[in-house]
């Protein structure tokens, strides 16, 4: 059976960066190549690696597409997991926009086994509270993997101050395409800050008007440092004081949790 068609005006109607709201933004329903503004279908071939999967629109397999428009083949590519905005088209090509290197980003869906979309113990600071991924052993989610070449990758790493670039073992966390074929160890953005818990349970990633209305229930501190209405919250918190000091909170209140499951592991050097 074939993906639904996507509504390429609605994957980039906004992004998180101006609309705070929407974040993590608009998720694609369904692997596609993000490419020059565009967003184009790939359709899964049952056995196949990504790179033999076929773009709608008849362009052909994916690697032969990528040939033609003279950018790196999959093979020549890093695999990176998207648990927040990453995966959002709107998100990439704002990111990507300012710079001179060709956003040309497969995105294909995979099972990922022992993560999850938690919440990072930061704020961006445009107003939301971004994703981070948590360990969750056992559990299994449906999340994008992003296939960056160098250039692309360097400016990822660039749009994620708060974020360590890790490698994720195998052992711990297998990544299986749709399509049944397994991926080599995947990189994942973890959170420098570390993730947001309540009662020692780390939080999961919710709608993000719902996430910020529950972080400002848990604290006086916070709601007097950051107002008690979400308009409230994402006016102050874009002052970097503002920022600091609800970190300060988060730590002192025993809201932010380490990751050791993540920080043993690095991201080699690019």
């Amino acid at each position: 059976m074939s993906a639904p068609e996507l509504d390429v005006d609605d994957l980039f109607a906004d992004d998180p960066m101006t609309q705070p709201l929407t974040y993590p933004g608009r998720i694609p329903p369904a692997s596609g190549l993000f490419a020059d503004g565009q967003y184009t279908r790939l359709d899964v071939v049952d056995g196949e690696p990504a790179e033999a999967w076929v773009l709608d629109t008849d362009l052909g397999r994916l690697d032969d597409h990528l040939d033609q428009l003279r950018v790196a083949p999959m093979s020549e590519r890093h695999r990176v997991i998207a648990v927040g905005s990453n995966a959002a088209p709107s998100q990439l090509h704002r990111k990507f926009v300012n710079h001179d290197v060709r956003p040309v980003i497969p995105l294909t869906i995979a099972d990922v086994t022992g993560i999850a979309p938690g919440v990072s113990a930061h704020i961006n600071r445009n107003g939301y509270i971004p994703a981070a991924p948590i360990a969750v052993p056992g559990e299994t989610s449906r999340l994008f993997v992003l296939w960056l070449d160098d250039p692309q990758l360097e400016i990822l790493d660039a749009t994620e101050p708060n974020y360590d670039r890790r490698l994720l073992p195998l052992d711990s966390f297998p990544v299986v395409l749709t399509s049944g074929v397994p991926l080599e160890a995947c990189f994942a953005y973890v959170g420098k800050h570390g993730c947001l818990s309540d009662e020692g349970q780390t939080l999961r990633l919710t709608e993000q008007r719902a996430l910020i209305s529950r972080v400002l229930g848990l604290s006086a501190e916070l709601r007097n440092l950051c107002g008690s209405t979400v308009a409230e919250f994402i006016t102050q918190v874009q002052n970097p004081a503002v920022r600091e000091a609800a970190y300060e909170i988060f730590r002192l209140e025993g809201w932010a949790r380490p990751q050791p499951e993540f920080t043993e592991t690095p991201a080699p050097s690019m």
